[in-house]
């Protein structure tokens, strides 16, 4: 084992041992490694044994021997590491010894040579150096002792030349509170105390601990203000306001990224100093502060280990009954295991912060996959039978027909009538019928969320300059284009966030209604009873709007309407499928809208993307140079300077990818005489792109490598969301050609 664990490898381990319902045997290895670690670090042991008592016998867990005990002699480090695997694999009666006797009575023994000198006498046989002192303590619990941990001599540049009883009393406590940790992973049947696991985390983690509502003031405004439902989703209690973006707040595992994360964005605050707690206190101060608890089976947790088991359940059952049933199709959709396997996996993908989960059935398996961060990953490998079950579930959560199998369906399932947990989203749901059986993604709408302030979406000063001066315009088009995910909606409801005021009347026409905006009127479309985009666009301009937002322009009618009502004194927003800005003038021309109308209504159109953003806990920088240097410089008018690297090996904040989270890249193509002159007289994207250049546009490309130049992103990440710009790669080898051509004419 690794003498010299990192604090990023602790924080993984232990991460990994509190997150699990019931710890496996590997788990109870990474305990003894977090607390030997500790233990030789903090005392400068220089020999340290664990002991775990099973069946009545001692065995040796974890056996460390200082590289002092050979420095002399180097041949002797052999000896050493023989003997190490030797105890490693020894085992011995229960009483053996000092450990026996420190696990039979409860209690710990201290011996120095100098006091008992004639005790030490014989451990030299034994040890193969001399013993100056000794400290043993007992692993013990609130019912059983599971073992001991044993320390020998102090390292020989230690300030003391033996241990001393605050050496003693610092073993004892890492040994309280690592027994329970051991116990729990030892016997399944044993659950420690909330209390014992909180003291568990604070040490290891290096933070404060509270165990009692008399240890710190609550500023019961703060908790009011972040909200009930803030709280219970993150399980982040704040306490005490630190500056105007800053906040104290009570954890149960304050290596919970994720949740922090969702706090500081949900509430624009960020988590500057945490303090650990045990579930208990944080339900009893949510009480006393809000009225309502939040308990662990109220919160929304999920219990992966639960959901595994449900799916092994179903593993079981179905292929017991495939074996003589080949080709009959299972669909029960109310049988139990069915019904919680949908609902965990709605659930478990939530609190993975998924945007979308796929359910698709292949030849002999069904898979699920969430996408994070815009990166789908495979979740759960179910069998193929289950599938007509599952998949019948999932309709009848969303009101849709589950005899019809062979035509596309879409629905939405309000997930709040399915759960008792407090997970407020919504289910945007699509079926279709694929070659294996009907495939099923569902995108996650959190109707806790609210849109961001337009300032945090990755806008650069330059183009968020030029976004506002356009939402404040008092009538004209303003479009958003890029793919599905691209993170249109948020821009969109983040400016209606920016311009909402008590004057203005704003109304929206959405499929689905996915941001909640406080002082705007907001449309649920239902195409089945034809309140269409197009029908809702007809009756707002008979209701006195100012501003109206169009889910998406897709058909000629709604084109009309949208470019009728920019025309006669309203500002629209909307979005539109299209690459990049200049290609929405040729949709829009392909939809049969003439070009001069398309000049005269439009304001800007912004086309945008999603790019991971790196760790910045463990990235690396470095200056590039060949073809990544040159991609750079052409994007950046001749830039070039460090840059950042993703990590290969990651950490815990970033779970080991390297990349956390994402950020907008933009496109914005204002309108100007240039580029109407542009349009009118019928150029092709390509004639639009380059005017839009000329005149200040920055490409997708541009923009993505602005936050590669910021240390937002990295370059491959960049070039992997959108390709380099085939104009700037023609200007720029003009340009070569010019600066060559240069000293030829001058000879």
């Amino acid at each position: 084992m690794n003498q010299n664990m990192s604090s990023a490898l602790r924080r993984t381990l232990l991460l990994k041992v509190i997150s699990k319902p019931q710890p496996t045997r590997e788990d109870v290895e990474s305990v003894i490694e977090l607390t030997a670690n500790k233990v030789v670090e903090a005392l400068e042991a220089q020999s340290m044994t664990l002991y775990l008592l099973e069946d009545d016998r001692l065995s040796f867990e974890y056996v460390y021997y200082s590289p002092t005990l050979w420095e002399d002699f180097p041949e002797r480090e052999s000896e050493f590491e023989k003997k190490r695997e030797q105890l490693l694999k020894m085992k011995l009666p229960k009483g053996t010894g000092v450990v026996g006797s420190v696990i039979a009575s409860g209690r710990p023994a201290f011996y120095s040579f100098e006091q008992d000198g004639d005790s030490l006498h014989s451990l030299p046989q034994q040890t193969g150096f001399e013993i100056s002192s000794m400290l043993t303590v007992p692993l013990k619990t609130s019912t059983r002792t599971v073992g001991a941990i044993q320390v020998l001599n102090k390292e020989p540049f230690a300030d003391d030349d033996v241990f001393t009883d605050d050496d003693l009393a610092f073993l004892g406590e890492v040994a309280e509170y690592s027994a329970p940790l051991l116990q729990r992973a030892l016997d399944p049947g044993y659950r420690p105390d909330d209390r014992e696991t909180a003291k568990f985390i604070a040490r290891f983690t290096e933070n404060r601990l509270v165990l009692g509502e008399d240890d710190l003031e609550v500023d019961e405004n703060l908790v009011s203000a972040v909200g009930e439902a803030i709280i219970r989703r993150t399980q982040i209690l704040p306490y005490k306001r630190l500056s105007s973006v800053s906040v104290a707040a009570l954890m149960t595992n304050p290596l919970d990224f994720p949740n922090r994360e969702n706090f500081q964005t949900s509430t624009d605050l960020k988590v500057e100093e945490i303090a650990v707690a045990p579930h208990s206190l944080i339900d009893a101060l949510l009480k006393k502060h809000i009225g309502a608890t939040a308990t662990e089976e109220d919160g929304p947790k999920v219990d992966s280990e639960e959901m595994a088991e449900i799916a092994d359940v179903i593993g079981v059952e179905y292929a017991e009954t495939a074996e003589g049933a080949e080709d009959e199709d299972f669909s029960d959709e109310d049988s139990a295991p069915i019904i919680q396997l949908a609902n965990r996996i709605i659930e478990d993908a939530y609190v993975s912060g998924a945007s979308d989960i796929h359910i698709e059935p292949q030849e002999k398996e069904l898979v699920v996959r969430y996408r994070v961060d815009g990166v789908c990953a495979e979740k759960l490998h179910l069998p193929s039978k289950v599938t007509g079950a599952l998949v019948a579930r999932l309709k009848v959560m969303a009101d849709l027909d589950i005899a019809e199998k062979r035509l596309p369906q879409d629905g939405r399932i309000i997930f709040k009538r399915f759960t008792k947990k407090n997970i407020d989203i919504d289910l945007r749901i699509a079926t279709g019928p694929m070659n294996f059986g009907e495939k099923v993604v569902m995108r996650i709408l959190d109707k806790t969320k609210s849109a961001l302030p337009i300032t945090s979406l990755g806008f650069s000063q330059e183009n968020l300059e030029r976004y506002r001066e356009c939402i404040v315009q008092p009538y004209g088009m303003i479009l958003h284009c890029g793919p599905t995910g691209s993170g249109k909606s948020m821009t969109l409801f983040s400016a209606l966030r920016e311009i909402a005021a008590p004057d203005i009347n704003i109304q929206t026409a959405e499929d689905p209604i996915e941001y909640t905006v406080p002082g705007i009127n907001q449309m649920q479309m239902h195409r089945q009873i034809g309140l269409t985009f197009a029908r809702a666009l007809r009756a707002y301009l008979r209701m006195d709007p100012d501003v109206i937002l169009v889910g998406e322009i897709r058909d000629q009618e709604t084109a009309e309407i949208a470019v009728e009502a920019a025309l006669t004194g309203h500002l629209l927003l909307s979005t539109l499928h299209t690459n990049d800005a200049p290609s929405s003038i040729a949709r829009f021309s392909d939809m049969g809208i003439e070009p001069f109308m398309i000049s005269a209504s439009l304001l800007v159109v912004c086309a945008q993307r999603l790019m991971r953003r790196v760790c910045k806990s463990c990235c690396t920088h470095y200056t590039p140079e060949g073809n990544e240097a040159e991609i750079l410089q052409r994007a950046l008018d001749g830039w070039i300077g460090e840059i950042p690297r993703a990590s290969e090996y990651g950490c815990p904040k970033c779970g080991g990818n390297g990349m956390k989270g994402r950020v907008g890249i933009h496109e914005l193509m204002r309108n100007n005489d240039e580029l109407t002159k542009a349009i009118n007289s019928g150029g092709d994207s390509a004639a639009i792109k380059r005017v839009a250049m000329e005149t200040g546009m920055k490409t997708l490309h541009q923009d993505s490598m602005l936050k590669v130049k910021e240390g937002v992103s990295t370059v491959m990440e960049a070039l992997g969301t959108v390709p380099t710009d085939l104009f700037l790669a023609k200007k720029h080898e003009h340009e070569m050609k010019v600066q060559q051509a240069a000293p030829a004419a001058a000879e």
